[in-house]
């Protein structure tokens, strides 16, 4: 394991931090698979994408969980950008840095994500065919969320305040007046519109998970291109790769993972749901977690072979 900094590809003046996780025995003198993890919205790589990664380095990949630009350790400004265009791009940037690593079998790429990682995590593999296996937990339309409300109980066009709204503070920060934020998880305890999301609360704004370089907001200018984003856009058609999809029973999110099950052309594709479970319970439940690791583990050493590269391939 080791904190590795490295230039971004799509914008060489942004540094990209990560975290790289290593199988037990490592050996630099010979070919391993790797997996791309991507953090939630408002999240980082020390969080739940830094759990998972080093649970599935365990189990003999080399996994990286990077910080996307304009967040947590990367560079960019301005801070907390939430650009979800960006942020599918930074996966492929994070893939571009491992190719060039003579350790990674660029053929045995895989790539996953936890809340909005894995809405952009599908939206990459969508254009990077360079991912050949795709995992989502507790996957997460960011634009859908926003247009449609946690549980999918808001009409699209409700959403154009959200619009203007982003638009207007594009006009304050040319101004100069700083730039205005907008939480992307409840920031007290009280906002809380109920259980499941004052578990998002505790898990960023107490001991639970908090992480000084994780406020839990975005530039409300970041509504422009989230609103009018879809992560799933053209799955119908190119999102071809295998994947699993694994969601809480209980949680409010999971019409995001159906819609992705539903959406994806992969033949390859299957869902897990892991009974009991909210939204919240697989960033850092244990029990949760570990049964969400016990079935991506095993799609990843299965798909990430050469069999399953030939296949994706044709």
């Amino acid at each position: 394991m080791g904190k590795i900094s490295f230039a971004n590809s799509n914008n060489k003046t942004i540094a990209m931090s990560a975290v790289i996780d290593f199988p037990a025995g490592f050996d630099e003198k010979k070919n391993y698979p790797a997996i791309v993890v991507s953090h939630p919205g408002g999240g980082v790589k020390e969080q739940t994408a830094g759990t998972y990664a080093k649970k599935l380095a365990a189990q003999g990949f080399v996994t990286i969980a990077f910080d996307r630009s304009y967040q947590g350790e990367s560079g960019g400004e301005p801070r907390q950008l939430e650009n979800p265009y960006i942020s599918t791009e930074d996966v492929s940037a994070a893939i571009d840095y491992l190719a060039m690593l003579p350790y990674i079998d660029k053929d045995r790429i895989g790539a996953m994500g936890i809340c909005a990682g894995a809405g952009y995590t599908a939206n990459a593999a969508i254009q990077d065919r360079r991912i050949k296996a795709v995992g989502t937990v507790s996957a997460v339309n960011i634009g859908s969320m926003f247009r449609n409300g946690w549980e999918n109980t808001v009409r699209s066009i409700d959403a154009l305040p959200l619009v203007e709204a982003g638009s207007n503070a594009r006009t304050s920060d040319a101004e100069g007046k700083g730039y205005t934020t907008m939480p992307l998880a409840p920031l007290t305890e009280k906002d809380a519109p109920n259980e499941e999301l004052r578990q998002a609360w505790e898990y960023y704004h107490t001991p639970r998970a908090e992480c000084a370089t994780a406020p839990g907001v975005a530039t409300l200018r970041s509504l422009n291109q989230i609103i009018t984003y879809d992560a799933y856009h053209m799955a119908d058609v190119y999102l071809t790769q295998p994947i699993q999809i694994v969601a809480g029973s209980i949680a409010g999110s999971k019409w995001m993972s159906d819609d992705l099950f539903d959406r994806a052309a992969s033949t390859d594709k299957s869902f897990h749901i892991v009974d009991g479970a909210n939204h919240m319970d697989l960033y850092d439940g244990q029990k949760f977690v570990d049964e969400a690791v016990s079935v991506l583990a095993p799609f990843f050493r299965q798909k990430l072979t050469g069999a399953a590269v030939k296949q994706a391939a044709e």
